[in-house]
């Protein structure tokens, strides 16, 4: 049987608990640009570029970042080109084009929003980045709540109830996020949260004995902190996808993705079979140069590249990169990667 958590023991001692937890952020917090020197265009850009992308990745992205466009109104000026070039490899496309939206907003307003609510009218924004945007820049008392912060949740309050994905834990967890907040300082309040869950109470094997709220922990009372959250197992799906290599005359065929595409809209990656109107059987004909695997949300995908004759005849989706100009083209993370290092073979 599901144990049934009490939230309201820990919410009246959320006074001890919030100060505990921003003395332990105030002493222990990571050393990271966008808080080192702060302001809401770095706030905003951390918070598209960290989600579901883990710091380490983000950080030479972020500095990369601002030295080529340094606040909204650069951004906004910028060409999605470029705006593409910039977040190539961080994935998850759509996030660079909802932050070059969502300037093109904040310089076009006559004042920039103060509230989660009407931040959450903007491009790209949803609640968990409403929350952190306005609770950092602008001391809004709004509570964030994204994985990290449900897995802190449930250990403190050894909550066994199941989820069935992690968008309900979410919708579940945040009346306790909201009132544990500290509303003097939310900003800071929630910045530790997501520090807790980085780097104390992770998910695998968790820091206990340094955290600083250990003791207002039901979980490790209980002397299992990893059976919090319950949360179903994400189901993955495996799928092998056939490419082609062609490189004639210095130049490189390239597949463009349709503008209207979810994730990698126009970008560019190595045609698959389908792309040249071949079955796969006939790219198959020859050995692979190389087999590759990424995962996108819940793909397990391998993708294996096989040489092929320049085609005669090109689809409107399909072009000829000059070998010296492929920097300038805007690749997939992966794709760029597999294609400088089938280059360096030739």
């Amino acid at each position: 049987m599901a144990h049934v958590p009490d939230p309201q023991r820990l919410i009246t001692r959320r006074t001890a608990f919030q100060a505990a937890l921003l003395s332990w952020y105030r002493a222990s917090a990571r050393r990271l640009p966008w808080r080192e020197a702060p302001s809401l265009y770095r706030t905003v850009v951390s918070e598209f570029m960290l989600q579901q992308t883990q710091v380490k990745t983000v950080l030479p992205y972020f500095a990369h970042w601002l030295e080529a466009l340094p606040d909204f109104a650069a951004l906004a000026a910028a060409d999605e080109a470029q705006v593409l070039r910039l977040w190539e490899g961080l994935g998850y496309y759509t996030r660079a084009r909802n932050l070059h939206r969502l300037a093109k907003a904040l310089v076009a307003t006559p004042e920039i929003p103060r509230a989660p609510d009407a931040w959450r009218e903007l491009p790209g924004i949803g609640p968990y980045t409403a929350a952190a945007i306005t609770s950092i820049s602008f001391g809004a008392p709004a509570a964030v709540v994204d994985g990290n912060v449900v897995r802190i949740l449930a250990r403190l309050t050894a909550d066994s109830t199941p989820h069935a994905d992690g968008t309900r834990a979410v919708k579940a967890s945040t009346p306790l996020a909201d009132a544990l907040l500290n509303s003097s300082n939310p900003g800071d309040h929630n910045q530790a949260m997501m520090e807790l869950g980085a780097t104390v109470c992770l998910r695998r094997s968790p820091l206990c004995t340094i955290c600083p709220v250990r003791e207002f922990c039901a979980a490790v009372r209980a002397g299992d902190p990893e059976a919090y959250p319950r949360l179903a197992a994400k189901k993955l799906e495996k799928i092998t996808v056939v490419r082609a290599w062609c490189v004639h005359r210095g130049r490189l065929l390239l597949h463009r993705a349709p503008a209207g595409s979810r994730r990698l809209a126009d970008l560019h990656e190595l045609p698959t079979a389908e792309h040249l109107g071949l079955c796969e059987a006939d790219i198959q004909k020859q050995a692979p140069l190389a087999v590759k695997k990424r995962g996108i949300t819940r793909y397990q995908i391998t993708e294996i590249i096989h040489p092929v004759a320049a085609p005669a005849k090109l689809a409107p989706d399909l072009r000829w990169a000059a070998l010296e100009e492929l920097d300038a083209v805007t690749l997939s993370g992966p794709h760029r990667r597999w294609v400088r290092e089938l280059l360096a073979q030739l």
